[in-house]
């Protein structure tokens, strides 16, 4: 899943369409191709390619912007159609992308495995990070709340789900969160609440356990929760189209808090975008959604072993913390590791847990329940 887009389902035809040209794989150039927002792309292209390429002379890297999790799927879908032919998939490393995608990938031996025997430094990941060992996590993010301390006192910022909504309800017209289908801290803050209406417990939610009947059983006292703050929202329920949005009212002041991804809002407090009054605070009770991006390497790609020393790159010291101050995302190894000034000056919203939500039919379901139950009156477009 795109880290902030949360992406509308498409067809299989639509993935086939964005799928991107293949070119006859070139010796010694790993064959990247990523699914992320434009900024994280910027950073490969412009930070981590330069830094690995002096690194590892003789190897290149190319990266290629897949355009969404779609292409990926596509790209994924071909190289495990190589797979069973022992072709050349023409692809050697996804940045984020699930490997239990296409079925029968990881059964098929589609996946580099990684431990500590082909990762150097694969003891330091931090351990919130794990997921599967087909993805390697290198960085990560959290939904946090975001909100003028001008206007609210940090010692007043609601820090558990009941504090939130009561605050919410308190000052009326003063929190706002985008579409869950236009990107993530509005999702994440959907989620939240699923979540709440579900025993605080995210384990029951696995991407392989959707039915529609369960999704109904879950889904539908969220939509109560949700329809119960509607009109202490901002404008009587007025929601943004995406997470930018959601900061630029921050930002002019129009409201006073809002759900915001971590690395983002760090991003705009160190340009300006928000100024330094603004205060970051996460739920203790049940931590909003995040998660971590990992790097899947194909095990039948030309390059692999050269896809397997630049996962390893990602790990190191220099490009942990260049993830943290060009980006202002979570580092993929642990605290511990990073230097002193970086772990002190982010204190504050380093995570101690990252509750996560699967992707897949859940994400379809949400986003389809969430217009069907909660805004019947917005238009999905």
């Amino acid at each position: 899943m795109n880290r902030r887009e949360f992406l509308i389902t498409s067809s299989a035809a639509a993935g086939l369409l964005a799928l991107p040209r293949f070119a006859s794989a070139a010796a010694g150039t790993i064959d990247l191709y990523s699914g992320s927002d434009a900024n994280i792309v910027d950073l490969w292209n412009n930070t981590i390619r330069p830094a690995f390429e002096k690194a590892h002379p003789g190897v290149a890297l190319k990266v290629t912007d897949a355009g969404d999790n779609n292409g990926l799927r596509a790209i994924a879908d071909r190289a495990l159609a190589a797979l069973k032919t022992k072709t050349d998939p023409q692809a050697d490393l996804f940045e984020v992308f699930d490997p239990r995608l296409p079925s029968g990938g990881i059964d098929a031996g589609l996946w580099v495995k990684f431990s500590a025997e082909n990762i150097e430094a694969y003891d330091h990941i931090n351990p919130l990070a794990f997921d599967t060992p087909y993805s390697l996590p290198y960085r990560g993010s959290q939904v946090l709340l975001a909100y003028d301390t001008t206007k609210l006192d940090p010692k007043d910022a609601p820090k558990r789900w009941e504090q939130l909504t009561a605050w919410i309800k308190a000052n009326p017209g003063q929190f706002i969160y985008n579409r869950p289908d236009k990107g993530g801290s509005g999702g994440n803050f959907v989620r939240r609440a699923i979540h709440e209406a579900n025993g605080r417990d995210p384990k029951k939610f696995k991407i392989d356990n959707f039915t529609a009947d369960f999704a109904t059983e879950a889904l539908t006292p969220a939509w109560k929760i949700l329809n119960d703050l509607e009109p202490a929202l901002y404008d009587k329920g007025a929601y943004t189209a995406g997470n930018t949005q959601s900061i630029q009212l921050l930002a002019q002041g129009v409201v006073t808090m809002v759900p915001v991804w971590s690395d983002q809002v760090l991003q705009a407090i160190s340009q300006g975008v928000l100024p330094e009054t603004t205060g970051l605070v996460q739920l203790t009770d049940l931590a909003l959604c995040g998660g971590f991006s990992g790097i899947t390497v194909f095990s039948n790609g030309a390059n692999k072993d050269a896809a397997l020393k630049l996962a390893a790159f990602m790990l190191t010291k220099e490009m942990q913390e260049a993830i943290i101050t060009q980006i202002g995302g979570f580092p993929g190894i642990s605290w511990d590791h990073i230097s002193d000034d970086l772990r002190k000056k982010y204190a504050d919203v380093i995570p101690s847990t990252i509750p996560t939500f699967p992707g897949g039919d859940w994400e379809k379901a949400i986003a389809d329940g969430w217009y069907r139950n909660v805004a019947p009156g917005i238009s999905r477009t």
